[in-house]
């Protein structure tokens, strides 16, 4: 049986996010409403309610022989740090957790010491995406600039892993070439791109590109939400997997993460279609997949340093 690590997944304590349209906050039902009106799901119907906890994460897991997760975090639903950090400290062998914060916070040095010296994350995730990430409250936040290079000097001191997402292809925060300096600054720390670089079906070339720019000795992707980017795609997805085909070809299958984006993945499929419509991929070998569904996962976020061998 495969092993198999989803290297992008959330918990959902509360529905307290912020983004371009101001504070997101729950309605019920896993819907929740935005402070310009805008109403959008946020929690898929099976969760049955307004968070999504630890278990029922493992439930899902278990039914589709997912081994670990990774527990990610962003201004979509709100950060989740203390309710992150009790999932990991109740099911450690489950489950890896990354925290997260605005780095322009007045306190910014307090946040750090307690999440990362109290609470003991070793993963820093920033969002940085115009709809809800960093740049939906800081539009004029440049990824090379003083900021973030701040905020990696302080991963890369720590001995942390920077995971980032820089949101929607060709939108304002898709920064590839200041996020390749931004890299290029910090060769001693392990950069995870999300989403892939995020391209919808018509930015193949943006996406070839992107991955050239980014091919680089500290840097890997994970694959979450590639098929939600794709749509309308049906299964098994042949537009996500040329663009996951591609990504093996330009930065080779030991730089590729499997994650999925629980719970908002499920809004849309099933999460058996997720793990499938990669194990279909006809022209892979069964090792690059062992490589992107664990292995790589195992090395990068679970300090393996034989990548899982």
């Amino acid at each position: 049986m495969r092993r198999i690590i989803d290297s992008h997944a959330h918990l959902v304590q509360y529905i307290a996010g912020t983004g371009a349209g101001g504070e997101l906050r729950s309605i019920g039902n896993g819907m929740a409403i935005y402070a310009n009106g805008q109403i959008v799901r946020m929690i898929p119907e099976q969760f049955h309610g307004d968070s999504v906890s630890p278990e029922q994460i493992l439930e899902v897991m278990d039914q589709n022989g997912v081994e670990k997760a990774v527990l990610l975090q962003g201004n979509f639903y709100g950060f989740q740090n203390y309710y992150t950090a009790e999932a990991v400290k109740k099911y450690p062998d489950r489950f890896v957790g990354a925290g997260s914060y605005d780095p322009f916070s007045r306190d910014r040095d307090g946040i750090r010491k307690y999440l990362f010296e109290e609470l003991g994350f070793r993963i820093e995730k920033f969002e940085v995406s115009t709809g809800s990430g960093l740049m939906a409250v800081h539009p004029d936040l440049k990824m090379d600039g003083e900021v973030m290079e701040e905020a990696c000097d302080y991963a890369q001191e720590h001995g942390h892993v920077f995971t980032i997402d820089i949101g929607k292809c060709g939108s304002a925060s898709w920064q590839v070439e200041e996020l390749r300096t931004l890299i290029l600054h910090h060769p001693n720390l392990k950069f995870v791109v999300c989403h892939l670089l995020a391209p919808s079906r018509k930015d193949e070339e943006k996406l070839r590109w992107g991955l050239e720019r980014l091919r680089l000795p500290n840097v890997w992707f994970d694959l979450a939400s590639v098929v939600h980017n794709c749509r309308p795609d049906e299964y098994p997805f042949p537009q996500a997997q040329n663009f996951v085909r591609i990504a093996r070809d330009l930065v080779g299958a030991d730089r590729l993460l499997f994650g999925t984006d629980i719970p908002s993945a499920l809004k849309e499929e099933e999460y058996e279609r997720y793990v499938n419509y990669l194990e279909e991929i006809q022209d892979f070998t069964e090792e690059e997949k062992d490589l992107i569904f664990y292995k790589n996962a195992d090395y990068v976020y679970f300090g393996d340093d034989k990548k899982g061998e």
